[in-house]
């Protein structure tokens, strides 16, 4: 075991805005919390630590090479993207993260966005606050007619742990599920297709595959022009699955009806984004994940990370 090791968290505050504590973390060792490190300041603020925690803050082989007391990194996400795990084995690092803490949030967010576009709650109760109700001349009223799920067609690009728990939730829906993946699961309530295929049979798609170099802009200007004119695109994976461009103007287009997205290509969103103001897209700022249940777990599964490494036997590398 390591004797009192020095342990730095760089990015803590998504984490622990003050309803999460670090305590059981501080109980492993010496430890330093920033609620945010800019680029500039991370060498400086990681130096003579054993173990970094990250979330966002990017652990490149440079400033690796300017740790060479690191031994330890605990990712606070399940993608390690944000490490050059290459140069960490290179240099005897060790990386972990945290593969499973978030299906449920996200997956019930999946639906928060999808139920927004089907019945815009929001938008119906400000306009009853407005008086618009109150001064209708029927008992009921709407902006634009609700959607009823059931008998419809979800198309999962993605069969991940949080791919399956909404296929689980849409099926409690009424849903048909269709999906696409690069490893097909067995799955009695699942019609696997090629991507093609499930854009164009789907009325709404929801995005769960991990950002490589074939999934990055997948949904682009072609896979749009497949889906449907009715159709709704969910993105609660990562931002650059989506080339926002053609996103915003197959919206201005009406060639599909709506997107609800929790993740964008570059954030916090930029305010010149092409899909700031484009119709029936509803943004929610990457917090699909952000439940105190699945925060929670998030913490206990990366003290156990610490500990397990400590002891000398990590759990959870990745790379």
């Amino acid at each position: 075991m390591i004797g009192s090791p020095r342990i730095v968290v760089l990015d803590g505050h998504t984490l622990n805005p003050g309803d999460n504590p670090w305590d059981d973390l501080a109980e492993l060792g010496d430890l330093t919390v920033h609620d945010r490190t800019p680029s500039e300041l991370i060498a400086k603020r990681a130096a003579g630590a054993s173990i970094v925690l990250t979330n966002k803050t990017r652990l490149d082989a440079g400033i690796l090479q300017k740790l060479p007391e690191l031994r330890f990194v605990a990712v606070l996400a399940t993608g390690y993207d944000v490490v050059d795990t290459k140069a960490a084995a290179a240099a005897g690092i060790a990386v972990a993260n945290v593969p499973e803490y978030g299906t449920d949030s996200v997956a019930q967010h999946v639906f928060a966005l999808l139920l927004e576009l089907c019945h815009r709650v929001g938008d119906h109760n400000a306009a009853v606050h407005a008086g618009e109700w109150q001064r209708a001349s029927d008992f009921s009223f709407w902006h634009q007619p609700p959607i009823e799920l059931a008998g419809k067609t979800i198309g999962l690009i993605g069969f991940g742990r949080i791919g399956r728990r909404v296929a689980e939730l849409a099926r409690a829906f009424g849903m048909q599920v269709v999906a696409h993946s690069r490893s097909e699961r067995a799955d009695a309530g699942v019609t696997w297709l090629d991507l093609a295929d499930l854009l164009a049979a789907a009325d709404v798609v929801s995005l769960h595959c991990p950002l490589t170099a074939q999934t990055h802009h997948c949904i682009d200007a072609a896979a749009l022009a497949r889906m449907r004119d009715s159709a709704l695109l969910i993105n609660t994976a990562r931002g650059p699955l989506v080339d926002e461009t053609a996103l915003a103007a197959a919206l201005r287009d009406a060639q599909i009806a709506g997107a609800g997205l929790d993740v964008v290509d570059g954030e916090p969103m930029a305010e010149d984004s092409p899909l700031v103001g484009a119709p029936n897209c509803i943004i929610t700022p990457h917090m699909a994940w952000a439940s105190l249940a699945a925060r929670r777990r998030l913490m206990q599964t990366t003290v156990d990370n610490v500990r397990a490494f400590l002891v000398g036997a990590p759990r959870n590398l990745v790379g």
